[in-house]
Parts: C-alpha cells; sequence; structure tokens
C-alpha cells in the first residue's frame, strides 16, 4: 500500500507549494534585479521587505532535501561573490553604481532563502541521531 503524501499546509498539495517556491524564486530575483538598477540609493524598506519575504518562501518551499547541499554550495558562493564583487564593480564609472546596487538587491533576496535552508539542513541533521 502506497503512502498519502503529506502537505505542508492543509489542503495544498506539494506540487503546488513547489509551484508558489518557485513563482518566488522567478519574482524575487526579477524584482532584486529591477529595483537594484532602478533604486541605487538601496534604502527603500517597502522592496527590502519583500525581497526578505519572497527569500524566506523559497527557502521554505522551493528547496528539496536533496537539492539542499547543492543550493547552499551555490548560495554561499553568490553570496560571497555578492558581497565583495558589490564594492569591486561599484567603483567602475558609470555603471558600477548600477550592477553594485544590482547585487545588494540579490543578496538581499538570497541571504534569507539561504538561512531557511541552513536552519532545514541542520534540523534534519538533530533529526538522524
Amino acid at each position: 500500500m502506497a503512502k498519502k503524501a503529506i502537505s505542508i499546509v492543509p489542503g495544498v498539495s506539494d506540487g503546488s507549494l513547489q509551484s508558489i517556491g518557485s513563482w518566488a524564486f522567478l519574482l524575487g530575483v526579477f524584482v532584486a534585479l529591477v529595483t537594484g538598477a532602478l533604486l541605487t540609493d538601496r534604502s527603500n524598506p517597502t522592496v527590502t521587505s519583500f525581497l526578505v519575504l519572497l527569500g524566506t518562501i523559497v527557502g521554505l518551499l522551493n528547496v528539496t532535501t536533496k537539492e539542499t547541499n547543492s543550493f547552499l554550495v551555490a548560495s554561499v558562493s553568490l553570496v560571497l561573490v555578492a558581497a565583495l564583487g558589490g564594492s569591486v564593480v561599484s567603483s567602475v564609472v558609470q555603471i558600477g553604481t548600477y550592477l553594485g546596487s544590482m547585487l545588494d538587491s540579490t543578496l538581499v533576496f538570497v541571504v534569507p532563502a539561504t538561512i531557511v535552508v541552513a536552519l532545514k539542513s541542520i534540523f534534519a541533521l538533530a533529526e538522524r541521531k
């Protein structure tokens, strides 16, 4: 007898949660790049809160157990490159300000997802004992 899949949210299938996570990821990347290019002052709390929320949703819904290690390696690489590369590209004359802002916005989106996935991974490791 096959086991029935248990959903995190009652009445919502895992497939639709995965779909929500996928759309949150696409929307987060789009918003991070567009607002990074348009708002170079980096001080809009509404956009920052929205990106943090989307990053949290992605971390909760979009990364499966099998994808955890790959996601953490890729996201830590992205965070390091964006954090260190932002200061480098900001020094480039005209376009550097926009690129640096886009990298900062990407960080605001990716860091919450990374934290959530890392915590989920730690909890999974603790449960195995």
